[in-house]
């Protein structure tokens, strides 16, 4: 895969375990946000294919999720910027999905987040 080609991330917030809906809504548009700061294609809002029972027809928005388009070189940008985010948010975790692979961020050691975002980073072909 060439630098010049675009890649999808996939991002799902997992909130604390007293936050509710609509506070996982306003945090994942403030990531949304920050994230448009960077070099990067687009950032959406996630959608489901299905609207819940008794809801009108149409897509639904996933809760806490958005699809990243960026080239590859973005990617540790976009890393590092979850990996800070979370530390002063009431997210739990960021699961991260480019293709079959995943990567979770947690508010766990520096060091330890820093080795996780490396190898993924490698995996996916962005340069350090």
């Amino acid at each position: 895969m060439s630098d010049d080609e675009t890649r999808q991330l996939n991002l799902v917030l997992e909130g604390d375990p007293d936050s509710d809906q609509e506070e996982l809504d306003d945090l994942t548009l403030q990531l949304r946000e920050q994230l448009l700061e960077l070099e990067v294609d687009h950032v959406e809002l996630n959608r489901t294919g299905v609207a819940p029972a008794g809801a009108k027809a149409g897509e639904v928005i996933a809760l806490g999720s958005l699809a990243v388009t960026m080239a590859p070189f973005a990617l540790r940008a976009v890393l590092r910027v979850l990996e800070t985010w979370i530390e002063h948010r009431p997210v739990r975790a960021v699961s991260i999905t480019i293709g079959g692979d995943s990567l979770e961020l947690q508010a766990i050691s520096l060091a330890d987040q820093r080795q996780l975002i490396d190898t993924f980073v490698t995996a996916h072909g962005s340069t350090p």
